[in-house]
């Protein structure tokens, strides 16, 4: 039996001891809502880690199923009342996983197949230009088909159990039927045809342009990461966090030599690369001399403000880590600080249903900001929901190698969601946009989802929307 952990930047024993298993973080988790198993708790993960370290269990297939499962969503953060830092726990304990752990040869070289992809936005154009191609001759992504004659969705019932799920059942339950790897293998393939964009020839070439002045007085001058799915899939993002923050007196630089900030790398134990990839991010933005830097992915963000701990043994790389970090902020956060607008606000007669971003309301702490951004627009309301803090099921890479598990995810929050009758869902991570959306057309129900920044903008500009002209929000 291979050993759970090696020397190599091994979970924090003193992390561990933190946790005081009061079990506050049980009823925020996901998985242990799923399922209901210890082990699929962040409580149950943290008694892993410390039986790794203490040589009473190895790195089996069973212990790395159970952090495999982690969504990583950092709810568990948010319910603690010990203040245990999850997030350093399960990225090193992933770290080892990805070094030493030896998975399957379908589930290297596809896992291998998406870091070669996502995180490289000339990569990923090419990937997605067939997209475009087709739906430019007007016919329908064959994902999308697939998507919408699926099964009937689970959508505001209780969670099945963990045997209800066809994955996990191969690896947990006894004497059940193993799954093959080509059906593992299809499952993976759907999910990712279920989630293909709605790209456009517009929006793979879109670009911000690299200097924007200020309108009027300069208060700020800030840096905007542009991201990789955001910049391709999402441009109007970008376009709206740029036009807003001009308008609210900011210069905005969109750094061209920018690349990828390597959180998804950072998220799936993938520690070499996220750290070259922030190394890079950090040189192309000093050398961009801004005073913040504006993120409007919360996954981005919350990866950002990690590199002073992802580098912190790096002699070269530390304090300008640290420095860099302590100017990262999501750009709801940075039109806070800001204060009384500027730029008027007009009224959008919208019913918005607002989801919290997992990696913007628990790893970042930022809960507040995004809905006062919403509220102040005139004439929406904000509808609550249900289990508004529990994860959509998007979590990085997680809805393509556990695609089931983020379906049912994904179905009981889209049931809760359309339960309040929205005319638009508001949310501000683009894998949650792909996620929500693949589980509305499942539900029969696509209302539009938009970014908060997008509705600002869309204030501003003074266009007068209501629920018939939502979609054309631009």
């Amino acid at each position: 039996m291979t050993d759970a952990f090696d020397a190599d930047h091994a979970p924090d024993p003193a992390l561990i001891d933190k946790c005081v298993h009061c079990g506050f973080c049980l009823p925020t988790c996901p998985t242990y809502v799923l399922w209901g198993e210890e082990m699929d708790s962040p409580r149950g993960r943290i008694y892993l880690m410390k039986a790794g370290l203490e040589g009473r269990t190895g790195m089996t297939p069973s212990f790395v199923n159970h952090f495999d499962a982690c969504l990583g969503c950092m709810a568990c953060v948010t319910a603690c009342p010990s203040g245990v830092q999850y997030a350093p726990l399960i990225e090193g304990t992933r770290g080892q996983i990805e070094r030493r752990y030896p998975r399957s040869l379908r589930d290297r070289l596809f896992r291998s197949a998406i870091f070669a992809i996502f995180p490289y936005p000339r990569r990923l154009r090419v990937a997605l230009l067939p997209l475009a191609l087709i739906r430019s001759v007007g016919r329908h992504f064959p994902g999308r088909r697939i998507a919408r004659r699926g099964t009937p969705t689970d959508a505001g019932r209780p969670f099945q159990g963990r045997h209800g799920e066809p994955e996990r059942l191969a690896l947990q339950a006894p004497g059940a039927r193993r799954l093959q790897p080509s059906d593992r293998l299809a499952l993976r393939l759907r999910a990712m045809l279920s989630l293909a964009p709605d790209v456009t020839w517009r929006s793979l070439f879109a670009a911000v342009p690299e200097r924007t002045p200020a309108v009027g007085a300069r208060r700020l001058t800030v840096g905007l990461l542009t991201g990789c799915v955001q910049r391709l899939v999402f441009p109007r993002v970008n376009e709206a966090t740029v036009h807003v923050m001009a308008a609210e007196g900011c210069d905005v630089v969109a750094p061209a030599d920018q690349g990828c900030c390597g959180a998804l790398a950072l998220h799936a134990g993938r520690l070499k690369e996220a750290r070259a990839f922030a190394r890079r991010t950090i040189g192309a933005f000093d050398r961009a001399g801004v005073d913040r830097i504006a993120v409007n992915a919360a996954g981005c963000g919350s990866s950002m403000k990690e590199y002073r701990q992802l580098l912190a043994d790096d002699r070269e790389w530390a304090e300008r880590a640290r420095a860099f970090s302590a100017r990262v902020s999501d750009v709801t956060e940075i039109v806070a600080e800001l204060g009384a607008p500027r730029a008027p606000r007009h009224p959008l007669a919208l019913r918005v249903a607002y989801h919290y971003a997992c990696h913007l309301a628990h790893a970042q702490g930022v809960r507040q900001q995004p809905r006062d951004l919403l509220r102040s627009i005139p004439g929406i309301e904000l509808l609550p929901f249900a289990e508004q803090d529990i994860c959509c099921g998007s979590a990085g890479i997680f809805n393509l190698v556990e695609p089931d598990t983020a379906r049912q995810l994904g179905d009981r929050k889209a049931g809760f969601i359309d339960a309040t009758q929205p005319d638009l869902v508001a949310t501000a991570n683009p894998g949650c946009t792909l996620q929500l959306s693949a589980a509305a057309a499942r539900l029969g129900r696509p209302w539009p989802i938009r970014h908060p920044i997008e509705l600002l903008d869309a204030s501003i500009r003074g266009g007068s929307y209501s629920k018939s002209e939502v979609g054309s929000l631009k």
